[in-house]
């Protein structure tokens, strides 16, 4: 076989890209407002196609969590169905979130076969509440066996029906919980609807102890800042491991990556902004209020943010939101990459979730007003947090941890997996009096005054931004900056509201039994406050989070830094972790077992996936490459040997050099392919998951990595004409 014929692919797409640059962007109606939720039954559509008794006891449901009246089910089924057919839709679904992480669907007919043959539209209450998807081929953690498939989805009221557009028609998407024949729950969202429910009652509780009667509800609200990264569709479709895996396993770091800082909030290329135009276009449509779009630090890697909504509405819309993009990506000849670490030696990718609490008169109970000190109200809910993050820092590390996003957290572009938190200074003085027994001045507010006549005055926050925190307060919010940009946010969601739920019940337990000795509530409230501020103080970090000297300073405050997945998810199960996930009833022990057995069987896949994909690509593209190159400086060295009488020594030496580092690295990469090959093959006689996952572990993550590092040494060394995949160079600069 010729080189032209095995090589040219590459090159090919190079310039056909080249020829292409000019992309069209895609017309977009500016005016977002006359078609934001359209493709959203929505409390607009609601208040239209409900009877008036029918629309306040379904909103009754929706914003006070009490229970559904089934005697509406069949009104608002019928409205659903006929809104859903006025626009063409054929199909209903549950969409619900298994344990993949993903989301899933069966599509069924409205149409049905009355008596006498007649076609029938037919959408009843039962089948907006209840569907019976196949359970047995859906992750369980060994919960259910093959034989026991029947499984329920049940609608959630909560999170408003949307209708997802299709190429040949829509469909309407019902979210719904996911739960096995006994009751178990068997997806992400079920534990945290409990999640939001624990909290909203320890939250109503300390509300109480301040004098406020008239909140009915508390709910967390989360707001998703989604990375994720672009390249030309033709790159990825020459790129199995991209394909398979998500993410780039071999590739040298280009002459220039993010160095210069010149891509973050850089201006967006035309193609990229055509699409997220369109991006935003399709989840307008949902009812999805994209707020912010930017570029990211590395090149081509990009953030959109919608606005906040309630833990469980926001949690469906950012998977919403990786479908659109995913959707509108392929559309306009590109592909999105939502692995932590597509690129190897370039900031990867993450999610940070904004995490608050509001009341149902849309108070944010954390925000601190100008004066948080006399706020006793807010250091409640503040030192609730502190106190949830420092008792269950390895279960908040277990919820973000997969196999991508270990390379991911500590690298320079994310926070390690030492959980910590950050105040500001101020809120840190703050609690540094309160622990000192010390009054509490109130301080000016900070005006920043730049001395330029024409440019006005700005107020300072009471808070600084640390971009190094995993855990970050930023004025009237907690940004938690762990998560993987592939990951589902719901586990981490659900974790952090039980754990503050329990903090919030013992704060209130310790200012009710000390009310009984102090008559003053105010000193009574400080003095608990003082004792969790002292056992919560090792959390608590200012500094740089991605420095070195942090993980000295972890290691002598006791503060756990579990690298690596395998290790980090025996967290799930620890019994402190598993009562208080058990005693807040967001999690039975089977429910827990089930999480921790995937989790652990998606790890162990994810790497074993790794490792065999990086094995072919050596054997079937990578060699037969570095082969062609090899024989090319054979036929060089031989001519040159014909000549040596004549031009000397000195002119046939660099083409041996060559010859021989190339031969050298060759038998270095067959070598390591082979023990890769053997390392997958002695973890299969490991029965046990989470042995297994230690295993690969400590055994084939680095092995991947030593190997892919002799591979992209060749990379610099083979000619770049045969070099198979495309580059580094290539996907990263060429839109």
């Amino acid at each position: 076989m010729s080189e032209n014929s095995l090589f040219n692919s590459r090159k090919m797409v190079v310039l056909n890209i080249a020829q292409n640059s000019n992309i069209k962007p895609i017309t977009v109606n500016n005016n977002s407002t006359s078609y934001f939720g359209v493709n959203s039954f929505n409390d607009k559509v609601m208040r239209e196609k409900l009877p008036k008794e029918v629309y306040l006891k379904l909103q009754s449901t929706i914003s006070k969590g009490t229970k559904l009246d089934m005697s509406i089910a069949s009104t608002v089924a019928h409205a659903m169905k006929e809104w859903a057919i006025e626009k063409g839709v054929t199909h209903f679904t549950h969409w619900f979130q298994p344990l993949t992480g993903l989301t899933a669907e069966k599509h069924d007919a409205f149409l049905e076969i009355d008596k006498g043959g007649i076609v029938v539209e037919r959408f009843g209450a039962n089948q907006l509440v209840q569907g019976e998807p196949d359970a047995s081929s859906f992750p369980s953690g060994g919960r259910r066996s093959t034989f026991e498939a029947r499984g329920y989805t049940m609608w959630d009221p909560s999170s408003p029906a949307f209708i997802m557009e299709g190429p040949k028609g829509g469909i309407l998407c019902i979210p719904s919980i996911f739960i096995s024949y006994n009751g178990e729950a068997l997806d992400k969202k079920t534990p945290l609807l409990r999640s939001m429910k624990a909290i909203n009652k320890a939250g109503l509780r300390i509300l109480k102890m301040f004098g406020n009667s008239n909140a009915s509800r508390i709910v967390p609200t989360i707001g998703t800042e989604q990375e994720y990264f672009l390249i030309d569709r033709s790159f990825y479709m020459l790129r199995p491991d991209l394909q398979i895996t998500g993410r780039t396993l071999i590739g040298a770091k280009p002459p220039k990556g993010q160095q210069l800082d010149d891509h973050y909030f850089g201006s967006i290329e035309e193609r990229v902004l055509a699409f997220m135009q369109d991006s935003e276009k399709e989840l307008y449509k949902l009812g999805i209020p994209a707020k912010t779009r930017h570029n990211e630090a590395a090149p081509h890697q990009y953030e959109i943010t919608p606005i906040y909504a309630e833990a469980n509405i926001g949690a469906d819309r950012n998977q919403l939101i990786m479908a659109i993009l995913k959707k509108v990506a392929h559309r306009n000849r590109l592909a999105l990459l939502l692995h932590e670490k597509p690129f190897a030696g370039i900031n990867g990718s993450g999610k940070h979730n904004n995490w608050s609490l509001e009341d149902s008169d849309g108070n944010n109970l954390l925000d601190p007003g100008k004066t948080p000190e006399e706020n006793l109200q807010f250091l409640v809910f503040l030192v609730a947090i502190l106190r949830a993050v420092h008792k269950y820092s390895d279960l908040l590390r277990a919820t973000v941890a997969t196999a991508g996003n270990d390379h991911r957290l500590g690298a320079n572009e994310a926070p390690p997996a030492i959980m910590s938190i950050f105040l500001g200074d101020r809120l840190s003085s703050i609690l540094d009096h309160i622990k000192a027994g010390k009054r509490i001045k109130a301080a000016e507010e900070f005006v920043i005054d730049l001395g330029i006549s024409s440019l006005p005055s700005i107020l300072r926050d009471h808070t600084d931004r640390n971009r190094t925190s995993p855990c970050a307060f930023t004025g009237s919010k907690f940004e938690f900056r762990a998560i993987g940009s592939s990951a589902s946010v719901s586990l981490f969601n659900t974790v952090i509201n039980g754990a503050v739920a329990e903090s919030l019940n013992l704060i209130a337990a310790d200012i009710e039994k000390e009310q009984k000795s102090c008559s003053d509530f105010s000193r009574a409230v400080l003095h608990v406050l003082r004792k969790y501020i002292i056992t919560t103080e090792s959390i608590r970090y200012e500094g740089n989070n991605y420095g070195k000297e942090w993980e000295k300073e972890a290691a002598r405050r006791g503060l756990s830094n579990i690298k690596r997945t395998g290790y980090a998810l025996d967290a799930l199960i620890s019994p402190q972790n598993q009562h208080m996930l058990i005693e807040q009833n967001i999690f039975s022990e089977g429910e827990l077992s089930s999480h921790y057995q995937t989790k652990l069987e998606h790890y162990n896949l994810s790497l074993e996936i790794e490792a065999e994909t990086l094995h072919d690509l050596v054997m079937t593209k990578i060699l037969p490459a570095a082969f062609v190159y090899q024989n090319r400086l054979l036929e060089s060295v031989k001519g040159l040997s014909e000549l040596k009488s004549i031009i000397g020594d000195e002119y046939l030496s660099p083409n041996i050099e060559i010859l021989r580092e190339l031969t050298t690295t060759i038998l270095e990469i067959k070598t390591l392919n082979q023990q890769l090959k053997e390392i997958v093959e002695t973890s299969r006689s490991i029965a046990e998951l989470s042995e297994r996952a230690k295993f690969f572990a400590d055994n084939l993550v680095d092995h991947i990595e030593i190997l892919r590092g002799r591979v992209d040494l060749l990379e610099t060394i083979v000619a770049d004409d045969l070099w198979p995949l495309p580059k580094y160079s290539e996907m990263l600069f060429m839109l």
